[in-house]
């Protein structure tokens, strides 16, 4: 999928791309942040639909690396910097700007992590334990093979919303006491032993092990405290008017992208606990297509990723940002 007049490389091509860049409206001369760089799909499409610029942000140093192409075709409008995009107020900050008029994060592990089967992402390629986006600090293997019984329990249960997280859990801490865990198939083999496959004439169901990869993922690279961290971040930084447009791709994202939406915009009664109880917090975004938006049946056909993915946004008011405190965002968010 390509737009006029683009002849760049293929690309991985974002889920929701044309919802997202309808829901930003760039103009010419706006700056926008892009703080989950990738594969670049959503950059490219914005540098094409106007003459913006684009600071595209990507904690992956491979990802900066690819997308050095897509600077040389844009040397004046495309700025990659390698980091996490929670720290993109100053990221913007030292690229010498005061507030940017759009934000967009595609939330979670890139299709480009998930084909490399030596970044350790997927249950369904082998390669080593590792999920580390930044490829730096604690691995998906440390955690498996060092954390007491209960701790690992509870991030199972809590980040996979894992109904089976005691069982998965006490055979992981069996098993590791023979042979540490290396492989992603290695441990994958071991929670479908554990939990067995459900019978086929029940329909289609997912992998046993996806929400336990799912919830050492997010716990390696602390998800949902970046992703809480820099919804604040945005809210700081968007101009009056800006818009931001968050693409989610399972519950426990899309909660915390809701419930800022909520809050931000007037929809939840109670001012934030950090604020005295006597101030009524003006709201500081107007959500935009409230209840989110969802890919069509065309969309998914061509990409079945795109099934479980949601588009959630917010234009900017004048109001000042609200009191942040991450317990607001709930105890997912703490646990990261």
């Amino acid at each position: 999928m390509t737009r006029s007049g683009d002849h760049t490389p293929d690309l991985h091509i974002p889920v929701l791309l044309d919802p997202v860049v309808d829901v930003l409206r760039p103009g010419d001369g706006d700056i926008i942040v892009d703080g989950t760089f990738g594969a670049g799909g959503y950059t490219r499409a914005l540098l094409n639909a106007a003459l913006c610029k684009v600071i595209a942000i990507d904690r992956d140093p491979n990802a900066i690396a690819a997308g050095a192409w897509l600077v040389e075709q844009h040397p004046d409008r495309l700025s990659l910097v390698q980091g996490r995009f929670s720290d993109m107020e100053q990221i913007v900050a030292d690229a010498g700007l005061p507030h940017v008029d759009a934000i967009v994060l595609d939330v979670g592990v890139s299709s480009m992590q998930l084909d490399e089967g030596e970044r350790g992402f997927s249950f369904m390629r082998d390669g080593p334990l590792d999920m580390r986006m930044e490829q730096r600090g604690t691995s998906a293997a440390d955690i498996v093979n060092e954390f007491e019984e209960r701790d690992l329990r509870h991030i199972i249960s809590v980040l996979g919303e894992e109904k089976r997280a005691f069982a998965i859990a006490r055979a992981i801490t069996k098993r590791r006491v023979q042979e540490p865990f290396a492989t992603t198939l290695d441990l994958a083999a071991l929670i479908e032993a554990t939990l067995g496959r459900p019978p086929k004439h029940k329909g289609p169901s997912i992998h046993p092990a996806t929400r336990t990869f799912q919830a050492l993922r997010i716990f390696v690279n602390a998800e949902l405290k970046e992703l809480a961290e820099a919804l604040v971040a945005a809210e700081r930084l968007l101009a009056p008017g800006g818009r931001l447009a968050i693409v989610t791709f399972h519950s426990l994202e899309d909660r915390i992208v809701k419930r800022f939406l909520h809050q931000r915009s007037g929809r939840v009664a109670r001012p934030s606990r950090h604020a005295p109880a006597a101030i009524e917090l003006a709201p500081s975004f107007e959500e935009l297509a409230r209840g989110g938006i969802v890919a069509d049946e065309e969309e998914i056909s061509r990409n079945p990723r795109a099934r479980s993915a949601r588009l959630r946004a917010g234009r900017r008011t004048e109001a000042a940002p609200h009191p942040f405190a991450l317990e607001d965002f709930g105890r997912e968010v703490s646990l990261c």
